[in-house]
């Protein structure tokens, strides 16, 4: 394995708290009561498949990340009977903005910066070039590449969001690993012939998480987290 490609939301950084703790913010400065931010976070999550998968069945044509947040946003908060059009632009904008600065699970930045020194490590994310180049930034994140669905033009779990980030590596499929806290993630990247590590993020969905709490496959590596994950790899 000469390169390791990993999912971004809920596998390398905590959506949920980010983005409750921000909506929690813009509900004070709105006078906004009565909206939970966590629930609020889901219910904006759940909007991202279906957008998602418009542009992966040829509805739409491709359309980057953080325009799909946006308008999932005006949806999600005219659910919670949310005038939109009461609000500052640049208000909804920054909300919008909060995923560009998601904070990283505990144990990713020293994982990664361990095996950095031993391969090719880059986002395989659904989100956009600057959303990822953001976070990083931000977050201290030590990518090589910055890799994902604007870069191959498919959102994941289409095949070509694998096979194009293969290519454009210049390896074959089984030296780029896939590192996922999803399952359905990984089992997409094995159909397309990468190498996978599974990862788990217990509390991806709160402490009452009930989906991808075990590895559902065989798959290459099993880690506890990044660190352990820096241990298995650097140690062979």
């Amino acid at each position: 394995m000469k390169a390791f490609c990993f999912d971004v939301f809920g596998t390398v950084v905590d959506w949920r708290a980010g983005i409750a703790r921000e909506a929690a913010d813009f509900f004070s400065e709105y006078d906004l009561t009565g909206i939970d931010p966590y629930e609020f976070a889901d219910s904006w999550r759940n909007l991202y498949q279906p957008a998602m998968e418009a542009c992966r069945s040829g509805k739409r044509p491709f359309t980057r990340l953080d325009i799909l947040h946006r308008e999932n946003l005006g949806i999600v908060l005219g659910n919670y009977g949310v005038n939109t059009a009461g609000l500052s632009p640049d208000a909804l904008e920054r909300l919008n903005s909060a995923w560009h600065r998601l904070d990283p699970w505990p144990d990713v930045v020293g994982g990664l910066t361990r095996l950095k020194q031993h391969s090719i490590i880059a986002p395989a994310s659904n989100g956009n070039i600057a959303l990822m180049v953001n976070m990083a930034k931000r977050a201290h994140i030590p990518w090589d590449a910055i890799l994902g669905a604007e870069v191959t033009q498919a959102y994941k779990p289409s095949p070509p969001a694998y096979t194009r980030m293969v290519e454009i590596l210049g390896l074959s499929p089984k030296e780029v690993c896939m590192v996922a806290a999803h399952n359905n993630d990984l089992h997409a990247a094995r159909l397309c012939g990468l190498s996978t590590a599974f990862v788990p993020r217990k509390t991806e969905h709160g402490t009452n998480q009930i989906t991808d709490l075990e590895p559902s496959e065989n798959w290459d590596i099993v880690a506890r987290d990044f660190n352990h994950l820096a241990d298995l790899v650097v140690k062979n």
